[in-house]
């Protein structure tokens, strides 16, 4: 074949030579050019695949571990079905309770409520969380009517559920709702802790801890005429103690322009023991701070209609037939 394409033998051929070699050289590499492209596509595809989807697992393994990061505390959870509690209690209360407060927005308050905690450390909360919810939920109390207590939670409520003539903390709106619940935050996914919540000794600023003493200030402040308190004659630690919600926020926020008596209702267990009486030693610190506010100060021992109450679940107690004696 070359010495068909050569005409100089020497210099033709040697030429033809060259094109005889060089150009199945040339077809196979305008062939595989496009191949060799198309294999790094396809790999660069497949690699950048691989990283998304690697990326994806990440993310999402890293989400449900955040999401499983539940802070722990020594206090027991967020109430179940909490939203239902709230919202159900909220509307007993404006239908039922005090039909006066019918356009009271329960869903607004409810959702006013859970922006306070959700997805916020629990030791973090602020009075500026829970502000705008007082906003919503607090209503006047008529005066003469407010009873605080401290230590006596059964007795006093019992008391004013057969007496309507008195009101707790626990008997408006803000205390209807939360009482008895549990409620905290967590930074993470789901936004709340159902597992637990800080007790108050875990921190001063956790959700109920910063609620309770929000309302219980407003109650205080909201108190005019002749005011009550029910303390327990038969503690330990002394009927009054200054570091209790009563003695720490709403003895020191009753308004002396609008409140002219306190009552002290001192209440002993029945069957005691009689620990301590209206001339025991907290009482008269007591009776000292509120005289000191220029505050008038009265002090009962027993008091007949709660003792009453008392002796209504145990009526053959001694300490009940001594009251009966003395009631006839």
């Amino acid at each position: 074949k070359k010495r068909l394409f050569c005409r100089d033998q020497e210099s033709s051929c040697c030429c033809c030579s060259q094109t005889s070699s060089t150009m199945p050289f040339q077809n196979r590499s305008s062939r595989t050019r496009p191949r060799t492209f198309l294999l790094v596509g396809i790999i660069m595809v497949l690699t950048v695949t691989i990283a998304a989807v690697l990326t994806a697992v990440l993310l999402a393994n890293g989400r449900k571990e955040t999401s499983m990061q539940l802070l722990q505390w020594k206090g027991r959870g967020t109430t179940k079905h909490l939203q239902e509690v709230i919202l159900g209690r909220c509307y007993n209360y404006i239908t039922t309770v005090n039909p006066e407060l019918r356009d009271k927005d329960c869903q607004k308050i409810w959702e006013t409520m859970q922006m306070a905690f959700i997805y916020k450390n629990p030791c973090n909360i602020t009075t500026e969380d829970y502000q705008p919810l007082l906003d919503l939920a607090s209503h006047p109390i008529p005066c003469n009517k407010s009873l605080f207590w401290s230590k006596t939670n059964d007795l006093v409520h019992r008391y004013t559920k057969t007496n309507h003539n008195f009101l707790t903390l626990e008997d408006t709106l803000l205390g209807y709702m939360a009482d008895g619940v549990s409620w905290c935050g967590n930074p993470s996914s789901p936004g709340i802790n159902y597992e637990s919540c800080p007790k108050w000794s875990d921190c001063e600023n956790n959700p109920s801890s910063v609620y309770w003493k929000m309302a219980s200030k407003m109650f205080a402040e909201g108190a005019c005429g002749v005011v009550q308190v029910m303390l327990n004659g038969s503690t330990d630690a002394g009927a009054f103690r200054s570091n209790s919600i009563f003695g720490s926020i709403e003895i020191f926020n009753l308004d002396p322009d609008k409140v002219s008596t306190v009552q002290i209702w001192l209440m002993q267990n029945i069957g005691g023991p009689p620990r301590e009486s209206c001339t025991g030693h907290s009482i008269t610190r007591l009776k000292s701070i509120l005289e000191e506010r220029n505050f008038n100060v009265s002090c009962e021992d027993n008091y007949r209609p709660v003792q009453l109450l008392q002796c209504a679940s145990d009526p053959d107690h001694s300490d009940c037939r001594l009251c009966t004696n003395s009631v006839q």
